[in-house]
This record gives structure tokens, sequence and C-alpha cells, in this order.
């Protein structure tokens, strides 16, 4: 043991220490001074090493999510990418405002795609292979929805609008070359409803921008935007009290004022504040991709359980299928006692439907929860042709149907479904022949191909086309209590047909329900306006305030009585004069100008 200058003894073999002397007690004071100094300080390293594994705060098993680079991005290109969100939901708020259907739709449907296109060039993300199939189809959609008056038509095609973009969106920030159906539904879900946790991110992200950013160019900015909000009411103020003090600048300003409404202004601004965050939430959340991108293998399931539930309902479906095959397509069918044809189409389409589409959802869960089996595998083989069967006898039951009661909207959507089913099917057998088949991708072009078809076709028009071709052009019988015509007074000459009534429709009397008629849309003018002329309809009543007000008021019809071949036309005309209330440049509709210069030519 040595001893210091300040009189410290030091033990080199156990570091013991011996303080000596006034001077030796300070300096020893201050070399444990230092010593707790530099425990603290590596204790403050510490605790900052364990908090860096944490949320802010140090809470324990919260661990931080490192940001993304999309999300890194989106925060230093907050300014361009939140004004082109303002601008693309006041966009929206003009395309859309009182407009469902307007030639607006279209635009605002490529100004969607313009936003996010333009949004993931700032996020550094390309366009992925596939990319245009959704868009294409989008526009698509658009322009349908512009030339159609049908409202059913105009929901779904927005309805699948929204989900092409969510889909579309998706398949930029992940790998969905393996996804299923029930993966894309629960990531459109996910991706929807966690957006709303997303929607501050508009103020914390230019909050961060802005401490980057030139402190006087910031107030100018918020300078900027705070005369916008004091200018704007009192511009209209001004307005106001200047139109009431001289009559010439009322007059000028007159057609304007009228057309301001608080509801309105209020309307306007809910629907651009709603988008912008909307589009902004979405955005970032895309950018965060918390949502899962694997596709863990669920074929964990006993084929044995699958085989035994799916081979009894395969033999079932055998027997079923060669009756079917005897009786509705070799012509060798017998019907019970008291059926008709007709009773017998319709008591069985429906059912043989929604067997259909069970056996198209046993047969994909068996896909993909159950492990690989050949005898599964031809199982489900077997099951998918008897279910082609089925498919073929339903539809062959429902055009019986038709022969005898006319079309309507549920009827032609029966048929496209069956015919949508069977190309699902197709899809699904090859499938189970070849493994790697992409099933989900055929499945979406597929219902997109199909229901573009649709939409462009505009049942409404066929309904008209194919009933009215079978109805009497005789005025006169309503009003003489003839309700049964002869077949040469029905004009049926679609199909081939002849003027005895035609070899298709098999009906002992002319289409008479009116009452559906009445409430097609515009979509069907082509055919209604001619043939309300030829009823010697008159078509000046559309250009009253209420066509069926007119009517009564000029005993062209009895207002109470059953709304049959005289009246129908003028509940059609109010339904026209309805939808096309606020008809201008913004709100064009191909459907609603055919129609009213169909009626006025």
């Amino acid at each position: 043991m040595d001893k210091n200058e300040t009189g410290v003894w030091i033990d080199e073999g156990n570091r013991t220490t011996d303080i000596g002397g006034t001077d030796g007690a300070a300096d020893a004071r201050k070399v444990q001074d230092a010593a707790a100094g530099l425990g603290n300080v590596q204790a403050a390293d510490m605790a900052s090493g364990i908090r860096s594994q944490y949320q802010a705060g140090g809470t324990p098993g919260q661990p931080v999510i490192p940001e993304t680079e999309e999300t890194k991005r989106l925060k230093e290109s907050f300014w361009p990418v939140a004004p082109w969100a303002l601008v693309y939901s006041v966009f929206y708020a003009f395309c859309m405002y009182r407009n469902g259907a307007g030639i607006t739709f279209p635009f605002f449907v490529a100004g969607s795609l313009l936003f996010f296109c333009s949004s993931f060039t700032k996020l550094g993300i390309t366009l992925k292979k596939g990319s245009c199939f959704y868009m294409i189809a989008m526009l698509l959609l658009g322009i349908s929805t512009f030339c159609t008056d049908d409202g059913i038509l105009i929901f779904f095609n927005k309805l699948g609008a929204f989900l092409l973009l969510m889909s579309f969106l998706l398949t930029q920030f992940y790998d969905t070359s393996k996804w299923k159906l029930g993966k894309y539904l629960r990531s459109i879900c996910v991706l929807f409803f966690a957006s709303f946790g997303e929607l501050g991110r508009p103020f914390s992200d230019g909050r961060s921008y802005n401490r980057r950013r030139d402190k006087k160019t910031d107030k100018r900015v918020w300078y900027f935007a705070i005369g916008l909000v004091i200018g704007i009411p009192l511009l209209l103020l001004v307005l106001l009290l200047l139109a009431s003090a001289d009559a010439v600048f009322r007059q000028m300003t007159d057609k304007l004022l009228r057309n301001i409404y608080l509801s309105g202004i209020i309307n306007i601004l809910f629907r651009i504040t709603v988008l912008f965050f909307a589009a902004y939430a979405l955005t970032a959340y895309l950018c965060k991709r918390k949502i899962r991108e694997d596709v863990p293998d669920t074929r964990r399931g006993e084929p044995i359980l699958a085989i035994t539930v799916t081979g009894m309902l395969t033999l079932l479906y055998l027997i079923f299928s060669g009756i079917q095959v005897a009786g509705l397509f070799l012509g060798q069918l017998r019907l019970p006692e008291g059926y008709t044809y007709a009773m017998y189409a319709r008591e069985g389409f429906f059912q043989l439907l929604a067997v259909s589409l069970l056996n198209l959802v046993i047969v994909l869960l068996c896909m993909s929860f159950f492990r690989e089996s050949r005898v599964l595998k031809g199982i489900l083989t077997v099951m998918s042709f008897c279910t082609f069967v089925m498919i073929a006898s339903s539809a062959m039951r429902m055009v019986i149907y038709i022969r005898y009661y006319y079309l309507t909207y549920l009827r032609i959507l029966v048929l496209w479904g069956l015919a949508l089913l069977a190309l699902l099917f197709v899809g699904v057998v090859v499938q189970i022949l070849k493994e790697d088949f992409p099933l989900f991708r055929y499945h979406m072009a597929v219902v997109a191909v199909l229901y573009l078809a649709l939409s462009f076709a505009h049942p409404d028009y066929i309904i008209a086309k194919v009933n009215l071709a079978n109805a009497s052009a005789d005025a006169d019988s309503e009003r003489t209590g003839v309700t049964h015509v002869s077949y040469t007074e029905s004009r049926s000459d679609i199909f081939g047909g002849e003027a005895d009534g035609g070899s298709f429709f098999l009906a002992k009397e002319p289409y008479q329900d009116y009452y559906y008629l009445r409430g097609l849309s515009a979509d069907a003018a082509p055919v209604l306006v001619p043939y309300l002329q030829e009823l010697g309809y008159q078509m000046e009543a559309f250009e009253a305030e209420d066509a069926v007000t007119y009517a009564v008021q000029n005993d062209l019809w009895e207002e109470g009585s059953r709304s049959g071949q005289i009246g129908f036309g003028y509940y059609w005309m109010r339904r026209l004069q309805q939808s096309t209330e606020n008809f201008g440049l913004r709100t064009y509709n191909v459907s609603r100008h055919v129609a009213l210069r169909s009626i006025r030519k």
C-alpha cells in the first residue's frame, strides 16, 4: 500500500482508500462527486437507451415501431401533398354536390387517381404491373354512371369504383399476388377503419414540417389563411349590403344570391373537410405498412372430413343432375298433377341459384382449409360439373318463366348472376386441376367485365323493349274494359316472332303490367316515349309543373283510378321531371338528355 501526495492511501490489490489531512478530505470529496457524476451520466445513458426502445415517456411494453421510408417522405412532402388533398377535396365538392350521376363523376374518378398517383410520386412509389386494370375499370364505371339514370346501377357503380380504388391502393404498397378474396376483404376493412386513427396526421405532420421551414414564410402562409377566413364572410356581408343599396346592382346579383343558401354552404364545407382529412389519413396509414403482407397456409384440415361431406352431397347432386338432363334438356319431363311449366319454373330457379352459391362456398372452403388430396380434388371436380348442370337448369327455368310472364329487373339480374356464377366455377375447376392458377385475379376480372356489360346494357331499356313489344297498342282497350286482347293485337316482333304473338312468348294475353313500367328510369325513354305517343298521350304534360296534376286537370286521366295503359305514362313523366329538375352542364347525364330530347321533339 502506497500513499500519494494528497495523503490518500491506495491499496493496489484491494483498491481501498484512506483519506488523510484536511486538504486530502476536500480532494477526496471531489473525487467522490466526480465518480457520482460519472455514475449518473452512465445511468442516464442506460435509461436513454432503454427509452429508445419504447414509446415516448418510456412506458414499458410499448415498443416504438420505426417509421417507414414512406412515412418520412410524407412528412417531408407535407406541403405539396396537403395542398393537393385540399384541391382534390374542393374538386370533389364541385363534382358531386347535388349531382350523383352527372358528367362530372368520371372526372372525379380521374381526379382521385391523379391525386393518389401524384402522392405516390412524392413518396417514391412507382405504379406496379396490373394497375392499369384497376384504373381503366374505375374510369369505365365513371362513364357508365353518367350514361344511365338507373339508381341501382348508379349505386353499384360507385360501390365498385370504391372497392377498385381500395384494391388499387393496396396493390401499390403490398405484394398482393398471393392474396385471396378473404384477405382482400379483410385488408380493405382494415384500411378503411384504421385510417380513422390517422385523421389528426395533417396537424402533426404540418407542425413537424413547419419546424423545418423558414419562419417568415410560415407567417405569410398563416396570414393568408387567416385573411381568407376573415375576408370571405366579410365579402358576402358587403355584397348583401350593396345589393340592398342599389336596384341595378341587386338585379345583377339576384340570380347569384338566390343560389346561395347557408345550408348549401355548410354542406359544401363539410364535404371539403371530410374528404381532405380522409384522403390524407388514407395515405398516411398506407405509408405505415401495418397490414400483414404474408398469407399463411391454412390448409391443415383432415381431408377425410371434407371427403365425407362433399362425397354425400356429390352423390345427391349426380342423381338430381340426371333428372335435370333427362327432363329439362331432353324433353322427357313429366310434371306432377296440377303443375304447369310456369309453376314448375317459378318454383325452382331461386332454390337452384342458392344451392349453386352454396356449392361455390363449399368448394372454396375445401380448397382453402384442407390438406391436398387427390380424392378430394376429384370429388370437388365432379361437384363443380354438377353445379354447372344446376346453373343451366336454373337458367332454363327462368327463361321458361319469362316466356310466360315477361321481363323484370330481378329476372334480368338472375340470368346475369347465373352467367357470372358459371364463369366463376370455370376458374374454380381450373385451380383444382392447376394449383398455381391466379383464381382471385381471374374472379376479379370476370366480375368487372360482366358488371360493366350489365351497366352499359341498361336493363330498363331492355325491359321496356321486350315487354312493350308484346303489349297492346290499342288505347281504347282500357276505357272499354277490355283487358284480354287477341294475339293479332300484340306487336311481338322481337326474337323473330310473328304478328300472332311470336314463337318465344307463351302468354295467352299481351303484356299488361303498366304499373311496373311507370317506375322505369329514363333509360327506357327511347322505347316508352314512342309508345306513349302511339297511345295518344299529351306529351306537353311534361312541360307542366306536375305531369299527373296536368293530366287530371285536363281530364286526360282520372286520378286514383288504376294506373293502367292510360295513366302510367303520366306517372313516368312525373318521375322524369324529378330526375331532371337540376339538369344542366354540370349535371349533364346522357340518358336524361336522350329522354328530354325524345319528349320535346
